[in-house]
């Protein structure tokens, strides 16, 4: 008889437990299959359990067979340089003319010099074979095919294939036509550069007429005697047609063609005189001659609003036109802007306060800055035409300079002529009081009390006047052009007893530029005396021959070189080196017209376009420096004469810190005023002030001409006045700007450095004085002021009571 088990849920749970606990325990740990499978998979699988067994899954993407790259390519947008090529903004007119070769010197000239400045563009349109390089007027453009029909259709294309994009408005005009390039250019402001323009003169108003010309097409083209301006939109589609109209060219009458092929490409089937509202009239002087007519022609409206006049067929006419309406714009632009004054002033109405609308006379001039106290205040000097007073506190009466002179007279002049023009009655006999002052916001303040006698009152009268002369009016300078790309050629002049200063200046030299690839090149100058040998082993300047050739070698990848020049000096020259010059601010003194033999000899290698700093053995410079010397050297327009900073020799003084890379400072040395042995310029520059001092400093050319060089210097000058390559350009009277400016970047001392290395105990030093009061100024400082005083302080406190000289 069975026996009944009744379980419950607990039971279930424990029985669960049981097994899931015995299945574990008896289930293998590793897995591994048997089959026939790929090896790259079979690879990746064992891969994989190596992984999972170590702990860390690292998971392996399959990139075979697929894509690497997207199937789009995203395409970089390059955006245009300049906002008004991406905004599509272009200039507003262009002038071409059409002329001959023997009118590009004369009457196209006249053209260029009345117009040129006052558009956009200009050019002249001649024969090819005409073309040729003595023209003084470069903005020509010549066309192989020399019939004159097709003349126009070149001059088209030309257009159409160079500058089309670039301008709204094109002028074609011949040689015979004036242009009164600002009415044109206000005009075209007030045009839509969106319809296609076709505006000029009738030909039915010109007299000379081409047989091929009916007279019901008179009215249809414009003449280009008087200009034609066509919109950058009708060229677009006259240059899609110019083999149709180059085909049906078969007037000799340029106006004609030209209409013919508007009217075929845009289909404009007349010529306009008058477009949305702007008239852009011409004026035919025909009958009349200017240089005896003009005061007829003068006094007529349509003249007087011309933009265009012809015929003119003299150059003193085009220069009559055009000084006649720049005079006219002038008159116009002086009433505008005294309307525009009398506004400004009169724009409140009354009902507020000039200082509230900021509105005060001058115009557009700022007012002063109130003083913060009254050592701000800015005072008011008084003055004359030849003096000034109270000048400072310590100076009663001073000179004025001749720049100030010239400035007073010339404000005065201004002043009388103003009182006379507002009050015709009045004679000016003299100044009462005058006064100046500066202010760096408003410029320079006159206020004048003059003597006037009224004529018709026959009294003395005081009238006063307030002049200013803005500084806020600014003046675009033109400035030539510089780049800090420009390959400078160093000169490095050597004597016999600066060898050891040479070579550290040229590991400085491989340092600084041919390792870092700068575009330069150096090329040593050595002096030899004259009973010095000059080759094999002897050579005194063998090492440095041999460390040039080294690193010409390492760098002539990079362009980088290292020459040398050899120059033999006579035997008056060939004296000892002084030990004691080394203490002097120049290196190269007492030779330091040796300079003028080394360059003169070094440019023959050079060549006549380089840019060239002339240097010194005991100088250091960074980079920065040779770009400074880039960007303040200017062909035919200013030399560089750096002011370096002297170092002190602080390791043998001991009362400062020696730091070559750290930045300038009091304590470290100053800046040498004295020194000149740094200069740089162009080559044709130097060439062409040593010409016009060639009979005061004789050009060498080769060794022999030292000797008269020293000569005729030694004749001409007890107390030279040229005693530098700086001194050269200044008293060539050439025009050459000699800038002088401090460089922190250009360090000098190297010398003394080495020199004081040798002296420990100080006996060379001790014995080199400063004999001449001439001479102080050139000797360097081995310390400040300061510093010395604090050194002379602490040995009187040590010694006591004794006497120091």
């Amino acid at each position: 008889m069975g026996k009944n088990i009744n379980l419950n849920r607990n039971h279930y749970l424990v029985l669960g437990l049981l097994c899931g606990f015995l299945f574990s325990f008896y289930s293998p740990q590793e897995t591994t299959e048997f089959g026939a499978e790929c090896p790259d998979v079979t690879e990746s699988s064992e891969n994989a359990f190596v992984l999972l067994r170590d702990g860390e899954f690292e998971p392996q993407l399959n990139l075979e067979q697929k894509p690497m790259m997207a199937k789009k390519v995203v395409k970089n947008i390059i955006r245009p340089r300049y906002y008004y090529s991406e905004l599509g903004i272009r200039e507003k007119l262009f002038v071409g003319v059409l002329t001959t070769s023997e009118n590009v010197e004369t009457i196209a000239t006249a053209i260029n010099r009345t117009a040129a400045h006052l558009v956009d563009k200009i050019k002249f349109f001649i024969h090819a074979d005409n073309v040729k390089s003595s023209f003084n007027l470069k903005n020509i453009v010549g066309f192989t095919d020399t019939r004159e029909h097709l003349r126009p259709f070149h001059m088209l294309k030309y257009l159409a294939d160079n500058y089309l994009d670039e301008y709204d408005f094109f002028l074609l005009l011949t040689d015979t036509t004036y242009v009164n390039a600002r009415m044109v250019r206000r005009q075209l402001q007030h045009l839509s550069v969106t319809l296609d323009v076709y505006i000029g003169t009738n030909i039915g108003y010109v007299t000379d007429q081409d047989e091929n010309i009916n007279e019901s097409n008179q009215n249809q083209y414009c003449d280009l005697n008087a200009g034609i301006i066509l919109s950058s939109g009708l060229i677009r589609k006259v240059r899609a047609n110019l083999d149709w109209c180059v085909r049906n060219a078969v007037s000799n009458y340029h106006s004609v063609n030209i209409g013919k092929c508007v009217k075929y490409s845009a289909k404009i089937k007349t010529c306009h005189q008058s477009w949305q509202g702007v008239d852009i009239t011409s004026y035919n002087i025909a009958g009349y001659k200017i240089y005896r007519d003009f005061h007829l022609i003068a006094e007529q409206e349509a003249f007087n609003k011309a933009a265009m006049v012809y015929p003119i067929t003299s150059m003193d006419d085009f220069y009559l036109l055009h000084a006649y309406y720049s005079r006219v714009h002038l008159k116009q632009n002086t009433i505008v802007k005294r309307l525009l004054q009398n506004d400004a002033m009169q724009l409140s109405n009354r009902t507020l306060s000039n200082d509230i609308l900021e509105v005060r006379w001058p115009l557009g001039v700022p007012k002063s800055n109130p003083p913060e106290s009254r050592h701000d205040v800015v005072p008011w000097v008084t003055l004359n035409t030849t003096h000034s007073f109270m000048w400072q506190s310590e100076v009663n009466v001073k000179r004025l300079s001749a720049i100030d002179e010239e400035d007073i007279r010339n404000v005065l002049n201004k002043t009388i002529l103003h009182a006379i023009r507002t009050h015709p009655d009045a004679e000016f006999r003299g100044i009462h009081t005058a006064y100046k002052r500066f202010d760096t916001v408003r410029g320079m303040d006159y206020r004048l009390l003059l003597n006037f006698y009224d004529r018709k009152r026959r009294t003395m009268v005081q009238k006063s006047f307030e002049v200013i002369k803005p500084i806020s009016l600014i003046e675009i300078i033109p400035s030539p052009y510089v780049t800090e790309s420009t390959r400078v050629a160093l000169l490095l002049p050597v004597f016999e007893s600066q060898i050891l200063e040479a070579e550290q200046f040229m590991e400085l030299y491989e340092k600084t530029c041919m390792e870092s690839q700068d575009n330069t090149f150096l090329m040593l100058i050595f002096f030899y005396r004259a009973e010095t040998p000059s080759k094999g082993d002897q050579d005194v300047f063998l090492p440095l021959k041999n460390i040039a050739l080294a690193l010409t070698e390492k760098h002539k990848q990079d362009g980088s070189r290292v020459a040398w020049v050899s120059i033999r000096l006579p035997i008056d020259e060939s004296i000892t080196f002084n030990n004691s010059n080394r203490y002097s601010s120049s290196l190269n003194v007492p030779q330091t017209l040796m300079n003028f033999v080394a360059v003169d000899l070094a440019l023959r290698k050079i060549g006549l376009e380089s840019l060239v700093i002339v240097c010194t053995n005991s100088a250091s410079f960074r980079p920065d420096f040779l770009n400074r010397v880039r960007m303040n050297t200017i062909q035919g327009f200013q030399i560089f004469s750096p002011i370096g900073f002297m170092m002190y020799p602080c390791e043998w003084t001991g009362l400062c810190k020696l730091c070559e890379n750290c930045d300038v400072g009091q304590s470290s040395g100053y800046f040498d005023h004295d020194n000149y042995d740094v200069v740089s310029f162009y080559s044709n520059d130097y060439v062409l002030a040593r010409k016009k001092l060639e009979a005061l400093l004789p050009i060498v050319r080769n060794d022999k001409d030292i000797l008269n060089f020293i000569s005729t210097i030694s004749s001409h000058y007890s107390n030279p006045t040229i005693s530098n390559i700086a001194d050269l350009f200044t008293q060539s009277n050439n025009k050459m700007h000699v800038l002088r400016a401090i460089e922190p970047n250009l360090r000098f001392g190297r010398s003394v450095i080495n020199s004081l290395s040798k002296d420990h105990s100080g006996k060379q030093i001790s014995e080199f004085r400063c004999s001449k009061q001439k001479e102080k100024n050139k000797c360097i400082k081995v310390a400040s002021k300061k510093q010395i005083g604090e050194v002379f302080v602490q040995y009187s406190k040590q010694f006591g009571s004794h006497e120091f000289v």
